[in-house]
Order: structure tokens, then sequence, then C-alpha cells
């Protein structure tokens, strides 16, 4: 007999069913009622773009994470929306062109060709915020707490900060005079913060030696007093350099006043999103999980393409991954109501009332196999006299 495999999903492509879609769905008007709160107004960018404007500005890391496929009607190529992020960059840009500050949320899913770091997932529900026209570390500030605010909706507990600046990279490579394969080689060497392989990039660069010890310094930075070691260490750097650090240490100067109860791990050779942030990067990670549950950072230029270079940061997050990490459980199924498999206009009314309260009413249908507790109900509706009335079920 032939297996049949018609059934199965696309390795990282994963579906919700019940109970787990209902408190999914549940968390999601949660987190967008919260965004809310905080002023950020909810867009929806397509789930398919040409490919010009869907990559416009990012890098080579999304191009290689966009799917891409022909158009029939124009045979221009288009791609399935990476990330989200671009999509509100380009409508704060180019729909809206407003003069002060813009907050926007959005939420949706989109694709990856290869599984994201966000739990190895091909298909995220992407959820985030981002903050247009503003560029002072106020703005950084407002992000972060938002999005530390997301985490404890969520029911996700001790959220420990990273943060770090792509601007300190930057202005080193810039200072020691790199090319873009060199600076693309040390790049990936610092992510894997492999120190032979960066002293030895350094040396065949022929690089300025208090330059050079510099760059190799950036894979030590890390910890509680990177900042005051980077200080230290890289005072020989370029003014951007300098101003960078400078920078950090405001914003955690400003978040220790804020969200004294979080603690902020610094890493000076954080480079997340290198190829399109500007400034600040973060990420917010939980004890015992090796992936980021949520990531952000500035990125002034992206809006340039679009017509607009406004300052501009913000965060995103799965909220699939947040919702597995929270432990929710649906609560209806332990409330709902199980109405018998009859026409009188009085029941009818009465389900018609409870409904409009809120309460879930499922309805039997005639010659149904399954009782009330099979369908997921704790009460039920039963005729006492003339009137209809909830009991529980025994």
């Amino acid at each position: 007999m032939m297996d049949n495999k018609h059934w199965l999903l696309p390795e990282g492509i994963d579906e919700v069913l019940p109970p787990n879609a209902n408190a999914l769905e549940h968390l999601r008007r949660k987190m967008l009622d919260l965004y809310s709160s905080w002023g950020y107004e909810l867009v929806f960018p397509p789930f398919i773009e040409y490919l010009e404007s869907l990559l416009t500005g990012t890098g080579g890391d999304l191009d290689i994470q966009t799917f891409k496929l022909t158009d029939q009607i124009t045979g221009r190529t288009m791609g399935i929306r990476a990330d989200i992020t671009p999509q509100v960059a380009r409508i704060d840009a180019h729909q809206l062109r407003r003069d002060c500050p813009t907050r926007l949320c959005y939420l949706g899913t989109v694709l990856n060709t290869r599984p994201d770091g966000f739990a190895g997932s091909r298909s995220p529900l992407q959820i985030g915020a981002e903050l247009y026209g503003h560029a002072g570390v106020e703005s950084d500030l407002e992000i972060l707490c938002l999005m530390l605010e997301t985490m404890e909706c969520a029911g996700v507990e001790d959220v420990y900060l990273d943060l770090g600046h792509v601007g300190i990279f930057r202005g080193l490579a810039e200072q020691a005079g790199l090319d873009s394969s060199q600076e693309l080689a040390l790049f990936d060497a610092l992510q894997r913060k492999a120190v032979p392989e960066i002293e030895g990039l350094v040396e065949s660069f022929g690089i300025d030696a208090a330059v050079g010890e510099m760059l190799c310094a950036l894979a030590e930075l890390s910890g509680d007093d990177a900042l005051e070691q980077g200080r230290e260490r890289l005072k020989a750097a370029s003014s951007p350099v300098l101003e960078a650090i400078a920078e950090l240490e405001r914003l955690a100067g400003k978040l220790a006043e804020r969200r004294p109860d979080v603690p902020v791990h610094f890493d000076l050779s954080e480079l997340r999103g290198y190829h399109y942030h500007t400034g600040v990067v973060f990420a917010a990670f939980a004890p015992g999980l090796g992936q980021e549950l949520a990531r952000g950072g500035r990125y002034d230029e992206i809006g340039k393409v679009f017509g607009r270079a406004r300052p501009a940061r913000g965060f995103s997050a799965d909220l699939k991954m947040l919702y597995r990490l929270s432990g929710t459980v649906d609560q209806n199924s332990e409330t709902g109501i199980y109405a018998p498999a009859c026409d009188e206009p009085e029941l009818m009314q009465k389900i018609k009332e409870l409904r409009a309260q809120g309460r879930r009413v499922v309805c039997a249908l005639p010659g149904q196999t399954g009782d009330a507790q099979t369908m997921g109900c704790g009460e039920a509706l039963e005729k006492q006299g003339e009137d209809w009335v909830v009991v529980a079920v025994s």
C-alpha cells in the first residue's frame, strides 16, 4: 500500500489548531491594544510586492530570505515578504508623508526561504512597532520599553536585553580604510567572534597598528562592563565611534532609570541587521532559551530610497513563539455553553442574548455524535419550566 503524504507540510511551515488558535488570537488582540494605548497606528502591508520595492535599502541578507516569483500580468519579478519592517518604512515615507513623529504597528505572516532566528520557523507571525521622525535616544528608549512590555504582555518572564551599536564597527572600518570586501570578511569573523581569524585578517589588510588593535578588541568587548572597557580600549577611535559609544551610554542610563529591573548585556561587536541598521541594535532574551525573543534597532536611511530619509527605529517578534512561551490556554473551551438541537423561539432568543454577552454557545445538530463535554462545553442550556437556563454539565 502506498503511503499518502499529501498532508505533510514543508519543513519550517506550521499551522495553529484549536484551542491554540483562539488563544493566539486573544494574545494578538492584547498586543495590538497595547500598541494602540501607546499611540501606535495599525497598518496592513501587502503579503507580496514587486521585488525592487520589497528589498530596496535592505541589503543582501533579506534578498536571500525572499521567495521570488513572476507576475503573470506584467512579467515583473515579485517577492513574498520575508520582513514587514521595510514595507512599513515605505508606508511612512511614501504613503503617509507626515512631518511629525509617526508611530506605526503591524502584524502579519512572513515567509522565509530558510529557517529564521525566531525558533527556526520559516513562517513567523511577525508583530512589531516602528517610530519615525525623531532622532534622539528618547525614541530608542520608547521602542525598547514597548518591546519589554510586549514580552510582559505575553507572560514571558526574566527578560534581559542585549545592546550594541553598529556605528562602532562601521566607524572603525572607515577609519581603517577597508574596502567593501575587507569589511564584509571582518564583519563575518566578528559575528562568530573568531579572534584568531580577526587578527589574521587585520594583519593581512595592512591596517594601521592602532586601528587594527581596536578592531581586534571589538570581539572581546561584551558583558556588563563593555561600555567602560570600550571607552578605554577604543579611546583612539574616530569621533563617529566615540559618539556611538556615548550614545549607547546615554541610552543605557535612561533605560536604567526607566526599567531598573531589566538586566542589560552590552556587546560592542553586535552587528545584527548591519546592512540597514544605522545605530543602536538590540534583542530580548530569556534564560534557558538560545534564540532571541524580539529584535530591533535604528535604521535611519531605509526611507531614503522611498523619498524621505527620516529617523527610524523599531522592533519585531514572532507572535507564535511568544505564545508558545507564554503558557496561555484557551479559556473559552471551559466556559462554552451547549445548546440542544431545538428550533424553539425562546431558545433561539436565549442563545442570541448569551452571544451578545460574549458567551460562547455551541448548538447541537440533529443526529450528531458527541455530547456537551465532547464539544468542549462545561455548561449547557436546559429548559426549566418555561425558561431556558444555563446549568453546569455533570
